[in-house]
């Protein structure tokens, strides 16, 4: 293992630029997170449908438990669906695209090579006064490479896919914007955590895992944890942050601390440990109230095989799904700081009290 310190805001603008869309996350997306990993744990490996996967060994005894992270490294965007005339390329979504961000976007064609393009949209000059004020439908809208029809149709067929192209930004204080950073947060602090462990002994064996195909239906973490079977499985994503015009109670703040989960989809052993990390280490943790299934890598996880004891800890995050969603890099090191202080808490007692409810 390298002996150098993990830098969570370097990881995260490389990160955040890397090309990754749901099921085709092997781009850059992958190479970027197994190259991070490979210095941090004791071996990386790919499985079949791509997730990343890093093993931590733990000491001394047999048994071990086993502990899963999973933090999603796909990201959502565009595939085209059809060239029209002109060599204007229509498309669709993977994932959820919100196509009120769409128009003016810069994007990346995937075809015989990367093609740099945009999003148009009428001027309002010759828009009818009865659209002008309706949002465009992602239907309505087409891509232009600015090439003739048969140069784009010699290098572009239905079925490749489009990445919105955005730089990363540095706002004020610890305060990055850029695309993808749901969920390559998760995958940060998953780094961090075993950057941390270094600082502790560890029974468990640790499978930090960056998963792939969230956004298209959970499906990297339920293999992963069909596989590793895990005695508790945590998932690392993202939350929504105060934003203008968006209820507090739908919200957590930027800055102040990561938040964990509580309710059906979380085991309330393993948020009780989460929260009493946070307490030991003096890191503050905001609540995030989770009724149902938490739509994150944790349902998945949590409903494998005969069920895994799980949690859920989020990065707050602004503006998710668009191209500038905005987080703090203090929130994503103070999470895997209380992710390390978790690990190394677990041994083969703790798991066995999962399991006995009074």
């Amino acid at each position: 293992m390298s002996s150098l310190s993990f830098n969570a805001k370097e990881f995260l603008k490389k990160a955040s630029m890397a090309h990754g869309l749901s099921g085709f996350e092997f781009m850059s997306a992958a190479s970027v997170a197994e190259e991070a990993m490979a210095g941090l744990v004791d071996e990386v490996r790919r499985d079949t449908l791509g997730n990343v996967i890093g093993v931590r060994k733990g000491e001394g005894v047999e048994s071990r438990p086993k502990i899963m992270l999973a933090g999603h490294m796909d990201e959502i965007g565009l595939m085209v669906t059809k060239i029209e005339e002109r060599g204007f390329l229509k498309f669709t979504q993977i994932g959820g695209v919100d196509p009120r961000i769409l128009p003016g976007h810069e994007v990346i064609v995937y075809g015989k090579r990367p093609l740099t393009g945009l999003i148009g949209v009428k001027p309002p000059h010759l828009t009818p006064s009865d659209e002008a004020n309706k949002a465009e439908k992602m239907e309505d809208l087409a891509i232009d490479l600015g090439m003739p029809e048969e140069e784009v149709r010699d290098l572009v067929k239905p079925g490749d896919v489009v990445t919105f192209k955005r730089q990363v930004t540095e706002l004020m204080g610890d305060v990055l914007s850029g695309k993808s950073m749901d969920d390559r947060a998760g995958v940060a602090v998953i780094l961090v955590a075993m950057d941390e462990l270094r600082k502790y002994r560890c029974q468990a064996d640790v499978f930090a895992i960056a998963t792939v195909q969230e956004e298209t239906g959970l499906k990297g973490a339920a293999l992963s944890a069909y596989s590793v079977e895990p005695d508790i499985g945590i998932a690392i994503d993202v939350c929504h942050a105060e934003t203008p015009g968006v209820p507090e109670w739908r919200t957590a703040c930027l800055g102040k601390g990561p938040a964990i989960a509580t309710g059906a989809n979380i085991h309330p052993k393993v948020y009780a440990a989460l929260d009493k990390a946070a307490k030991d280490l003096g890191i503050p943790v905001q609540p995030e109230p989770a009724p149902a299934a938490t739509g994150t890598d944790a349902w998945a996880i949590q409903m494998s095989r005969e069920g895994v004891a799980t949690g859920l800890i989020s990065i707050p995050l602004r503006y998710m799904h668009t191209s500038v969603e905005t987080l703090s890099v203090g929130d994503v090191e103070k999470a895997g700081r209380i992710l390390a202080a978790f690990i190394a808490s677990v041994d083969a007692a703790f798991v066995k009290e999962l399991t006995t409810w009074s």
